[in-house]
């Protein structure tokens, strides 16, 4: 990979208009206007949207003509902020865009099974099967998120007040998986036995 990212796609603003940057990210959604091509990079900080304008760099604006949804990438361009009128207040980066120097594909996508962003009238058994495109949904990015500040905050609490955090295995009902159950011995139920779940072997 050629282009280092410098910035997330959730944390730029208009005061950065000017400067030039690095993202990475995944192709959400794109359009072309006239010539000139938009398209939404999404990571999971946010969104940003990015132009690819012919007068700016040919060579980017033809290769973004055969990206397609979920496509990774990496560019390089400038900020720069919105014409009047044309700012997006439901982003935290609603009022800039990028023009973008350079492009790197990083990964061709696959045609998704389903709209990873609109997944709610999805069936179960789709969005299970594959579980690891809907994780990348918003609504579990940020239920993962908050998950993840929770435990961490819970943690630095016991931390801050000299508890030792002690990982101890954990005794239950044999399951039937593909390795072999390490099995304890009930002592009160003769014939009976505890065994560890495959984590803690």
């Amino acid at each position: 990979m050629k282009i280092k990212r410098t910035h997330n796609c959730g944390e730029l603003k208009k005061e950065l208009s000017g400067q030039t940057i690095s993202l990475n990210g995944w192709v959400e959604n794109y359009r072309d206007h006239g010539g000139v091509t938009f398209i939404d990079l999404t990571d999971r900080w946010g969104l940003t949207q990015i132009v690819f304008d012919p007068t700016v760099s040919g060579d980017a604006h033809k290769t973004a003509q055969h990206l397609r949804s979920q496509d990774v990438i990496a560019i390089t361009g400038k900020v720069s902020e919105r014409p009047a009128g044309m700012a997006n207040g439901k982003l935290s980066t609603g009022d800039i865009e990028i023009y973008v120097t350079e492009l790197e594909v990083l990964n061709k996508s696959k045609t998704p099974p389903f709209d990873i962003h609109h997944a709610d009238g999805v069936n179960q058994e789709s969005r299970l099967k594959y579980r690891f495109l809907d994780l990348r949904g918003h609504q579990l990015q940020k239920n993962l998120m908050f998950r993840s500040r929770v435990t961490n905050i819970i943690r630095n609490f016991f931390i801050d007040n000299e508890f030792i955090d002690v990982e101890t295995p954990i005794l239950t009902k044999a399951t039937p998986e593909g390795a072999r159950d390490y099995l304890v011995p009930s002592r009160v139920n003769e014939g009976k036995f505890f065994a560890l779940p495959q984590s803690p072997q």
